[in-house]
């Protein structure tokens, strides 16, 4: 009990020593519980918001025919009969049933420019007029009556600027003129997150969005009072045709909920909590350092400990009891932290247009106890070898003044961090130049992390002298000098900042190569003028109408017009993407690279497919293959030409024709334009968007302007990477303030001499500032080095499991920014430090023991 209640009482006497540590704990703990917290919500919230906007369907009668490609959630189901509905309503226990007919449209708002269509879906649909089965409400005027005439849902209503009686476009892809006659709800919100909804008549529905007159996406069944779900779905199976099946409502509402949140949640989450670690890790850092410092201060005072009779194991405890008491503190701030981030994140995210239910914060049991858990294990876990270096204090250590860091000279560690290193470079190479193995490659980066952290102390001591070698004159000199006397504190220090930076150059050589790949792609595939395109990435968007191409090739100044739309099948059970389209006008547009067979010969039973799949699964010229379609029927194939590049074109291509007898909602992707000679590209692209305004007027674009915008994205994710990436360098520029103020009261006998012998306090300033500069130099350039060479690895690694040729490009402003930014981050970090020690009284400082 003596040696806690000693421990506790220097805890008080010296609780700004543990700011840091406390500040380190406190805002890694609010990230992750920030995280969990967001996450149980937006769960909660998407779980209530289906389950009241279904609660009406008891059951939903849907093909089982359903073709799944890689990324998709549920993949593509095959229609079935609308008139099926009239069957389904005379079983008993029905009370009604309707046809649900459904498929992408995208509304142009008040200012032309489309409403969504950047990640969540733009739907369109027949506006069912049972309120019970439509998971959609009327809230104001009216529901369609006549052709022409839509609902909209409120949210998308206020994005595009429309209101009731509103005349717009709604792309789909075909352009239809609408009018905006009435306004809806989605589970009591004014929409499913950013998720767009146009309900039609049914006749518009079936003419727009089916495959062809008399199809349904399904049929939505509520029973009769006293029927449950299950005994619905059991009257129900008997009168149902072969290939379809019915399923309860509840499972439907299950399965919808899995597909919108559940795979985004747990992306989302995901992505999140990789960051909440690279934080804590950030944060292992910090912890240890000042624990390490403090034990080596209090030296004198452990010795004294032990000399008057106190056990290894009671010094061990004492400090041990410390990071408790300090983790529990900070953890417990943290969690309170966390939900304060939450709330925030739920408050702004709509704001910038991210899909965040309205309603309560869901705060769990585990979204409290899993941070604590945490922020403990990590603060203890960091103290725990500095703990065991304090007990291992001999009683003598009390009669010396100082202790000498000999880190840096440590053949041991040398040895242990060169053999690290060796065997990270040689799995890493062997994981990316040899048989392609993420788990070789990944291995060995996890290893150059350590043999970093390993290396450091002897690493620091020659790269302060080279980065310090510059510097000139007296201050600066001592600051090189007091940076490069402590290799392992300036080590420490720095790794917490070098793994900020690494994880900033890491995606941002990776984004940069992303770009370059883009631009390789565009560049090397695309022999075309001007691409008019849909959304480049995510979900939305209804695609380009099918009539574009054929309309812009009649152009007088258009030489080729080839449009690419979007298929699915099994091919020999197998789920792939298929690109339909002029195999023909896409060899004069595109560059293939070398063919194998004939492309104008595919007709209606031929396949053209990418050498890469041709390669893997045997599909040469001559072979053939089954393809089966969400349609449920299976036609054999004949591969008739192998092409070598399929970056743009895709795997397999077959011809409008192949495709019509299957297609769902036929749209295209792209269209590819070519000029004839002597078309400027001014007079070229007018004419094209004369074309393209009748057509619901998508984005007309140069190849350059194309290739930058289908790489849109990737700024956008290296935007929200910077912004959680501050965290961890915050945290790191917490590390150095609180080593550094350490550092100022562990020298104050040595500051109080200088400033004796003529220091200056701006002088004394300027030392002190040097010295962080020096050390986050030291850690922004090994983060550079080592997020550089993580980039490599991630590039090269993607190259190998990708059929895409990946390009690594390394972007120079791009990392002289974040250099910058880690020196600037070094010298702000010494502000307050400095000004401490510059205001030291010099007599004081002196007379310190």
């Amino acid at each position: 009990m003596s040696t806690l209640r000693l421990s506790f009482v220097s805890l008080r006497a010296h609780r700004r020593r543990f700011l840091g540590t406390f500040a380190a704990v406190l805002l890694g703990v609010a990230f992750l519980t920030g995280t969990l917290v967001m996450g149980d919500t937006l769960r909660a919230s998407f779980d209530t918001l289906f389950t009241d906007a279904n609660s009406g369907t008891d059951a939903v009668v849907r093909s089982t025919s359903v073709v799944t490609v890689a990324g998709e959630a549920q993949g593509t189901r095959s229609p079935v009969d609308a008139g099926l509905a009239d069957r389904v309503a005379r079983v008993p226990g029905v009370a009604a049933a309707v046809p649900r007919i459904e498929g992408a449209g995208q509304l142009v708002g008040a200012d032309g420019k489309p409403i969504g269509g950047q990640g969540p879906p733009t739907l369109a649909g027949y506006w069912i007029q049972d309120p019970e089965l439509n998971p959609y409400a009327l809230a104001e005027g009216r529901a369609p009556q006549k052709s022409g005439e839509a609902v909209v849902n409120r949210g998308a209503a206020k994005a595009g600027g429309l209101t009731l009686g509103s005349t717009t476009v709604l792309r789909t892809p075909d352009p239809v003129r609408v009018t905006v006659v009435g306004l809806a709800t989605f589970g009591g919100a004014d929409g499913m997150g950013q998720v767009t909804y146009t309900g039609l008549t049914r006749a518009d529905a079936e003419k727009y969005l089916a495959p062809k007159a008399g199809d349904a996406s399904a049929i939505l069944v509520r029973a009769g009072p006293g029927t449950s779900q299950r005994e619905l779905v059991g009257a129900l199976a008997p009168v149902l045709p072969r290939g379809v099946e019915a399923v309860t409502g509840q499972q439907a509402t299950d399965e919808s909920n899995e597909s919108v949140s559940g795979r985004f949640l747990s992306l989302f989450t995901t992505f999140l909590l990789v960051f909440s670690g690279v934080a804590l890790l950030v944060s292992v850092f910090s912890i240890h350092n000042t624990f390490a410092i403090v034990v080596a201060q209090r030296t004198r005072e452990n010795a004294l400990l032990r000399a008057v009779g106190a056990a290894r194991r009671q010094v061990v405890t004492m400090t041990l009891a410390e990071a408790v008491a300090v983790a529990v503190l900070a953890s417990g701030a943290g969690l309170l932290g966390g939900i304060g981030v939450a709330a925030g994140l739920q408050a702004l995210f709509p704001a910038i247009g991210f899909p965040f239910p309205e309603g309560d914060l869901v705060v769990t049991g585990l979204s409290l106890a899993l941070p604590f858990a945490v922020g403990l294990a990590v603060c203890v876990g960091s103290a725990l070898l500095p703990a065991v270096r304090a007990g291992r204090t001999a009683p003598l250590a009390a009669l010396r003044e100082t202790a000498v860091d000999e880190s840096a000279a440590s053949r041991t560690r040398t040895a242990a961090g060169a053999g690290l290193l060796v065997l990270a470079v040689g799995l890493v190479l062997a994981g990316v130049l040899g048989p392609p193995s993420l788990w070789l490659a990944g291995t060995g980066a996890v290893l150059a992390l350590a043999a970093f952290v390993v290396l450091g102390p002897v690493a620091s001591s020659y790269a302060v002298r080279i980065l310090g070698g510059p510097l000139r004159g007296v201050t600066r000199g001592l600051a090189r000098r007091n940076a490069a006397r402590s290799p392992r504190r300036t080590a420490a220090t720095a790794t917490a900042l070098m793994i900020g930076v690494a994880v900033v150059s890491l995606f941002t050589v990776f984004g940069a190569s992303l770009k370059a790949t883009m631009d390789q792609t565009v560049s090397h595939s695309f022999a075309g003028d001007v691409a008019v395109s849909a959304p480049s990435f995510g979900a939305g968007g209804s695609g380009l109408s099918p009539g574009l191409a054929p309309a812009v090739a009649a152009l007088p100044e258009v030489e080729t017009a080839v449009g690419l739309g979007r298929g699915v099948a099994e091919v020999d059970g197998r789920g792939r993407a298929l690109t339909v389209t002029d195999p023909g006008a896409l060899a004069r547009t595109f560059d293939l690279g070398t063919v194998r067979g004939s492309l104008d010969a595919l007709g209606t039973d031929g396949l053209a497919v990418a050498s890469t799949e041709a390669d893997r699964y045997g599909l040469a010229p001559g072979r053939t293959a089954e393809l089966s379609f969400a349609d449920g029927s299976h036609r054999t194939f004949t591969v008739k030409a192998v092409y070598e590049q399929s970056e743009l074109a895709g795997d397999y291509v077959l011809t409008r024709a192949a495709w019509a007898p299957h297609r769902t909602q036929d749209a295209d992707r792209l269209v590819a334009v070519t000029f004839r000679d002597g078309v400027s590209p001014q007079a070229g692209k007018a004419a094209v968007e004369r074309v393209a305004q009748r057509y619901g007027a998508p984005e007309v674009q140069t190849r350059d302007a194309y290739a930058e915008s289908s790489a849109a994205g990737i700024d956008m994710m290296l935007t929200l990477v910077y912004a959680l990436l501050a965290l961890a360098v915050l945290i790191a520029l917490l590390g150095i303030a609180n080593t550094l103020t350490l550092a100022v009261h562990e020298r104050t006998r040595e500051l109080g001499l200088l400033r004796a012998v003529g220091q200056t306090r701006s002088q004394l300033r300027a030392m002190v500032r040097w010295e962080s500069v020096l050390v986050a130099a030291f850690g922004t350039l090994g983060g550079l080095l080592l997020g550089g060479f993580l980039g490599w690895v991630l590039v090269r690694a993607s190259d190998g499991a990708s059929d895409s040729a990946f390009v690594f490009a390394l972007p120079p402003a791009r990392l002289a920014t974040v250099a910058l930014v880690g020196l600037a981050a070094g010298a702000t970090a010494a502000w307050r430090p400095a000004r401490r020690a510059a205001r030291l009284d010099v007599l004081r400082a002196i007379a310190t023991e």
